[in-house]
């Protein structure tokens, strides 16, 4: 017998990707008998629907809901992602991998990545990707799942999607109506709260209908509806270490296979992304309005496509940030509503996937307790600082040129920031805290990739006989190089076991 503090119901506001995923997730937990949940949206109001790029803990969320991933696949023209290539953000015509997955394996609880600090400054040894094997599949276009064996280098593959988000969008619709959530159609005109303590208490629709609530979510996007709108719960501006604020986005035609990677291609004032999907190529330009104005940026998404536009240019703007409080009295910001850092890693759809996660293991009853509030929003805190700072390490260590590109080099970091790369300056040295999302081979791949190099190793590695560990290490190298070759090309797999129906 359920709790009378049971939540009764549970609105979410909006739809896409961020009320979707939400609806599809929720869903799994209020088949109770008692607690309805229902999502309102409406068909007047677009959807960004530009995250189309994912990292690897998706894998887990689709887990979760049992989902079939051929069949997801299929339906979305998704492809598979081993990482994201940047492409002149050092300088230009300088590219680098940050692959999925990890860098070789460890020599006596020493960091295999430390040994190649070591040996590769005697140029002893390859490039530090050539021992990952995620980073050696994309160079070649080469897919297949991992392994179960741990003794087999191909447990150490990683890998995310992309997709259409749209479809997306729609699958999980599909899957969440299956599962009781009831769509509601209309667009919410009033918000109104109690008086004694200013929950909301219900929302009104265009219609005239009214829909009350004892937890409601809001998925409104950059509007903000709930959170913002009705709640002010303020916004915390990043812009001064994020400066980009506008981006424009089109997709084209496929010209070729795809590529199982994404594509971050430095501009004048900012970067474009180039999303490969099985039926398209997902595009666009994020900028500093500061530095280029919106029909330059447009010019150079347009001039830079590598298939025709089969769409007309759509432009966006935004704050970078998070809000003040993501949960707020009866009110839980998923998506944009609760902050936006540009894609530049692919963390949109994760963050959202995380927000869920949280709110499922502090799903409050209707007396509300403080203390789930507080400690939601200390997490989800916390890991919007943690990936604003990985974000920022990617545009602070640059050697461009310009004046977009000389501001983000010499702008003032977060402590936070500052501490971790002078941690990694002194012997390379890269610890996870918390719940970080990014951990050591993430953040080692850009502070490499970024010319950030330590001015020595992890004394340990010292110990060790050089023969013994160069062996080791060659070893390493050629499990992952004949693993690479044998693998099927990224086409191949997708034809084989996912590929979409023809449009």
């Amino acid at each position: 017998m359920l709790s009378d503090q049971a939540l009764r119901r549970i609105v979410i506001v909006g739809g896409g990707t961020a009320g979707w995923m939400t609806a599809a997730a929720l869903s799994r937990i209020t088949r109770n008998g008692q607690t309805d949940l229902c999502l309102v949206e409406s068909d007047q109001i677009g959807t960004v629907g530009v995250g189309e790029a994912t990292i690897p803990p998706i894998n887990g969320f689709n887990q979760i809901l049992g989902i079939d991933e051929n069949d997801f696949v299929a339906k979305t023209q998704a492809t598979f992602k081993l990482g994201i290539e940047f492409d002149g953000w050092l300088r230009p015509g300088e590219a680098y991998l940050h692959p999925f997955g990890e860098y070789g394996l460890d020599i006596n609880a020493v960091k295999f990545y430390q040994f190649w600090l070591k040996y590769a400054a005697s140029h002893q040894l390859p490039p530090l990707d050539q021992f990952c094997l995620s980073a050696v599949a994309a160079r070649k276009g080469k897919f297949l799942k991992p392994g179960d064996d741990p003794r087999s280098v191909l447990s150490t593959l990683a890998y995310a999607f992309h997709f259409d988000a749209m479809l997306y969008a729609a699958y999980l619709r599909a899957f969440a109506e299956a599962r009781g959530v009831a769509r509601t159609e209309g667009k919410v005109v009033d918000v109104r709260l109690r008086a004694e303590d200013g929950f909301i208490e219900s929302i009104a629709l265009e219609s005239g209908e009214v829909i009350e609530g004892d937890l409601f979510i809001d998925c409104t996007g950059f509007r903000a509806l709930l959170i913002e709108g009705a709640l002010k719960t303020g916004y915390e501006d990043w812009t001064h270490w994020l400066p980009c604020d506008r981006a424009v986005t089109v997709p084209s035609a496929r010209v070729t296979d795809p590529i199982p990677y994404t594509r971050a291609i430095a501009r004048e004032a900012g970067w474009q992304w180039r999303i490969p999907l099985q039926h398209r190529t997902g595009n666009g330009h994020v900028y500093c309005s500061a530095h280029m104005s919106d029909q330059a940026a447009e010019t150079v998404l347009m001039e830079n496509l590598d298939g025709l536009a089969t769409a007309e240019p759509r432009r966006l703007r935004f704050i970078t940030g998070r809000r003040k409080q993501f949960w707020n009295r009866n009110c839980v910001a998923i998506g944009l509503s609760a902050g936006f850092m540009e894609p530049l890693e692919s963390t949109s759809i994760h963050l959202i996937q995380a927000g869920i996660s949280k709110l499922i293991a502090l799903m409050p009853d209707r007396s509300f307790d403080p203390i789930e509030r507080m400690e939601y929003n200390r997490l989800t805190g916390i890991q919007f600082e943690q990936i604003r700072d990985f974000l920022i390490l990617h545009y602070t260590a640059n050697q461009r040129e310009g004046p977009f590109w000389d501001y983000v080099r010499n702008m003032a970091l977060p402590a936070s920031l500052e501490e971790k790369i002078a941690l990694f300056r002194s012997k390379g040295r890269i610890f996870r805290f918390q719940d970080e999302l990014f951990g050591e081979a993430n953040w080692l791949s850009v502070l490499l990739g970024q010319g950030i190099t330590p001015r020595t190793w992890d004394p340990m590695v010292d110990t060790m006989e050089p023969a013994a560990v160069l062996g080791e290490m060659r070893q390493i190298y050629d499990a992952i190089q004949g693993t690479a070759e044998r693998m099927p090309s990224h086409q191949a797999y997708i034809t084989r076991y996912c590929a979409a129906p023809p449009v």
